[in-house]
């Protein structure tokens, strides 16, 4: 089991690289966007991973509140494309 779930492990480093790149050289504001939010759930799979591994529970508690701040994140960036300031 341990060594699926290493294999999964290097999958999703390997997929937070491209990911990465898009972040990186995306053309557009909105593009970086999607990137951040790919490698968003990328961090919270491979904090999964690692806690399953090292069976400690507080790394979940790291992909929780990186869950949180993306989705502020991404409600921030819709606001602003919208062209509404932030407190309305």
């Amino acid at each position: 089991m341990t060594d699926i779930l290493t294999i999964l492990l290097y999958i999703q480093i390997a997929l937070s690289a491209v990911c990465l790149y898009r972040i990186i050289r995306g053309p557009t504001i909105p593009d970086r966007m999607v990137g951040i939010d790919i490698f968003g759930i990328l961090v919270v799979g491979i904090c999964a991973i690692i806690a399953t591994q090292t069976e400690k529970s507080f790394i979940l508690d790291i992909g929780i509140a990186w869950v949180i701040l993306s989705f502020i994140g991404t409600l921030t960036l819709a606001k602003y494309l919208s062209g509404k300031k932030l407190n309305e």
